[in-house]
């Protein structure tokens, strides 16, 4: 099992800057895909970022060039460097790892606890 712990999130104004983190621990191998979501009350929860094992990078359109994306593979840790934030992005932020399974079995998913992200105007 992966288990995994978010920190980073609060309440920051219109313009500024925070940085998300999902440090992992457990069983961290095989790991396929790492990313981020957010959700607001009564959406679903919606990607926003992932990033692969070799390093390749996809985001939500809206958001490139104000998030990025990145890991530490020696913290075992995932970021989401959120910039130039507005009211909109106010979500609770989850991370997740997708851990490929044996022949045969689908992958498995684990999700963080999510992280509260205000901003305000």
């Amino acid at each position: 099992q992966v288990i995994l712990e978010e920190s980073g999130g609060g309440l920051v104004q219109a313009g500024g800057s925070l940085r998300l983190s999902c440090e992992a621990s457990g069983r961290i191998f095989d790991i396929t895909s790492m990313a981020w979501y957010r959700q607001v009350p009564g959406k679903e929860r919606a990607l926003i970022a992932s990033i692969s094992t070799s390093g390749s990078t996809n985001y939500l359109p809206s958001l490139k060039g104000r998030f990025t994306i990145s890991r530490d593979d020696a913290k075992n840790t995932l970021y989401l460097q959120m910039n130039s934030l507005q009211p909109e992005d106010s979500a609770v932020y989850y991370c997740k790892y997708t851990q490929r399974r044996g022949k045969g079995l689908g992958p498995s998913d684990y999700w963080g606890q999510g992280t509260q992200v205000t901003v305000s105007s």
